[in-house]
C-alpha cells in the first residue's frame, strides 16, 4: 500500500458537510455598529479605496457589494464603529441589501426563489465566464471541485457550453473587450437561465470599474438574479448560492 493510499484512508472523509457548515468562525466582510461616528471624523470612509463607505447625519452605511475587505476602515476607525464578522456574507437577490447601516438592524439576505425550482433541483449547469477578473475568484470557484467542497455531490456541475447552461457565473468588472463576449454568451443559453454576479467586481467593478476599459460590474448589461459580495467570494458561499436558486439552503 502506497503512503498516500495509507494517508487517505487514515483520514477518512474530508468533505464538509455542507457548504455553511463548517466556516461560520471565519472571518467576513465588516460590518457597522449601531453606533454612530463622532461629527467630524470620517477616517473610515477616506480610508476605503473602492468607496464603500458613506457618512451622514444617519450614521455609517457600508456597501458589501463594493467592499473589497482590506479592513483598512477597521484599522484606522479609533471608536471600533466597524468591526469584522465571524460568519461569511451569503448572496442576496437584491443588490440594495448588500447596503448595511449602522442605524438599521441587519436583515437577513434576501434570496427569492426561481420560478423553476423543480426542474433544476437534481441537475443544474454552471457556465463562467471571466470578464476581466485578477483570478482570485477563479482560484475560489477551481475549489468547488475538489473533494474538501466536492460541488458535484449536489448535482452542481460546470459547463464549457452556454448551450447547456442554467446559470450564468459572471467575474470581473466587465472590460470593453469582454462586453459583447458575455451578452453573446448569456444569448445563447436557453430559458430558463440565471445570472450570479460573483464577486465585488461583477457588482460595482472592484478597484478597477470605471476606468477607460472596464464597466462598474453587471449593472446594465445583463439580468442579475444573485449578487455575491466578497473579494474573493469564499467557495462555501458560492455553492450556497448555486444552491440558493434551487431553494437547496
Amino acid at each position: 500500500m502506497s503512503v498516500w493510499t495509507y494517508r487517505g484512508l487514515r483520514g477518512g472523509v474530508r468533505t464538509i458537510g455542507w457548504p455553511l457548515e463548517e466556516v461560520s468562525g471565519m472571518m467576513g466582510l465588516p460590518v457597522p455598529t449601531a453606533h454612530r461616528c463622532p461629527e467630524g471624523c470620517e477616517r473610515c470612509a477616506q480610508s476605503c479605496p473602492t468607496e464603500a463607505i458613506t457618512i451622514d447625519d444617519g450614521g455609517v452605511e457600508l456597501d458589501h457589494g463594493a467592499c473589497i475587505d482590506c479592513k483598512l476602515c477597521v484599522e484606522v476607525c479609533p471608536f471600533g464603529i466597524l468591526s469584522p464578522t465571524t460568519s461569511l456574507t451569503r448572496a442576496s437577490s437584491d443588490r440594495d441589501a448588500l447596503r448595511r447601516r449602522s442605524d438599521v438592524e441587519p436583515a437577513p439576505p434576501t434570496l427569492q426563489p426561481t420560478k423553476h425550482q423543480r426542474w433544476l433541483r437534481k441537475s443544474l449547469f454552471v457556465r463562467h465566464i471571466d470578464c476581466g477578473s485578477c483570478n482570485g475568484c477563479e482560484s475560489e470557484i477551481t475549489a468547488l471541485d475538489n473533494p474538501y467542497y466536492n460541488l458535484h455531490r449536489f448535482g452542481v456541475f460546470f459547463t464549457p457550453s452556454p448551450r447547456f447552461a442554467d446559470v450564468l457565473l459572471v467575474t470581473g468588472p466587465i472590460t470593453s473587450p469582454m462586453h459583447d463576449p458575455l451578452v453573446a454568451t448569456y444569448e445563447a443559453m436557453p430559458g430558463p437561465k440565471y445570472v450570479i454576479a460573483t464577486g465585488v467586481c461583477a457588482i460595482s467593478g472592484g478597484t478597477n470599474g470605471g476606468g477607460y476599459n472596464a464597466h462598474r460590474g453587471l449593472g446594465g448589461v445583463v439580468p442579475v438574479d444573485l449578487w455575491l459580495p466578497g473579494c474573493p467570494p469564499h467557495p462555501a458561499v458560492i455553492a450556497d448560492a448555486l444552491l440558493a436558486l434551487v431553494g437547496r439552503t
